[in-house]
């Protein structure tokens, strides 16, 4: 690998292109590696938020349905911004119900985000060959089949391999 190198230590502009893949001009490996990483990273960040808000949407049931059997004059105590406030029944039962369903349509909002990420996420490892580790070998046979199919042909060393 001497021969690649200048005598300053810099690659020589030759071999630059095979690190790019020939897919756009200026994205090394480690480029299209980063950015399909960042692209697995928020999706991975909206499957955790939503999950998160699914627990919530779940404590909500759970106390509504205790209160529900409850006398709405009674005594409860909520925390709002980090402060125990006193209210009656009858007043926290309404802003719960509120709650839960503007949680429920955050989760909802979040599954189409996700949607969308993971077609980005599958448009970006098709448009750069990306290959997982592990991945099922068939799947990757299938691909490469319809790719020469469509006249593609096979461009050996042109796939990135994610681990």
């Amino acid at each position: 690998m001497a021969d690649a190198n200048n005598s300053d230590g810099r690659k020589d502009a030759n071999s630059k292109p095979s690190s790019s893949g020939g897919k756009q001009p200026g994205l090394s490996a480690e480029q299209v590696v980063s950015g399909f990483q960042r692209l697995r990273q928020e999706q991975r960040s909206m499957a955790t938020k939503a999950a998160e808000l699914e627990m919530e949407i779940s404590e909500h049931s759970l106390v509504i349905d205790a209160l529900k059997e409850v006398d709405p004059s009674r005594k409860c105590y909520r925390l709002i911004g980090g402060v125990l406030v006193e209210r009656t029944v009858s007043e926290v039962l309404p802003a719960l119900e509120n709650n839960k369903e503007q949680i429920s349509k955050i989760v909802e909002s979040l599954g189409t985000q996700m949607q969308t990420k993971g077609k980005e996420l599958n448009e970006y490892r098709e448009r750069y060959n990306i290959r997982i580790v592990g991945e099922d070998e068939a799947a990757g046979k299938a691909a490469v089949a319809k790719r020469e199919s469509e006249g593609g042909g096979t461009k050996g060393g042109t796939g990135v391999l994610v681990s």
